[in-house]
């Protein structure tokens, strides 16, 4: 079972995966947690960005936002599947050892974030 989020950290990213017959949910969801959560919304990106492998849309948040956030996702992802983690000065365990789930995990490409 994949790792739950926990609000232990100040700062957050949640990547919201979707793919071609997903992207309307995925827009509706990310866009009514921008209205109703007050979190920031970035781009929805149809390609693969850095270490995700499916198209993804990021959510901006902090500690004092995730515990209304993270249960309304969860509620309201359907079945879509939802990185969360915490932003640190280290990328590779933000995606790794601190990455957590809404849904199934998924593998990430981690190798973006290790160096020759």
């Amino acid at each position: 079972m994949p790792n739950r989020p926990v609000n232990s950290h100040e700062r957050y990213h949640a990547h919201v995966y979707f793919d071609e017959a997903t992207e309307a949910v995925a827009r509706d969801l990310c866009i009514n947690a921008w209205r109703n959560c007050h979190v920031g919304l970035g781009r929805f990106h149809r390609r693969l960005v850095g270490p995700h492998p499916r198209w993804s849309c990021q959510l901006t948040f902090d500690a004092d936002e995730f515990d209304r956030l993270i249960p309304w996702l969860d509620e309201h992802r359907g079945e879509l599947d939802i990185l969360v983690h915490p932003l640190t000065d280290d990328a590779l365990e933000e995606h790794t050892s601190l990455a957590t789930w809404l849904g199934d995990e998924v593998a990430l490409a981690v190798d973006v974030f290790k160096s020759d």
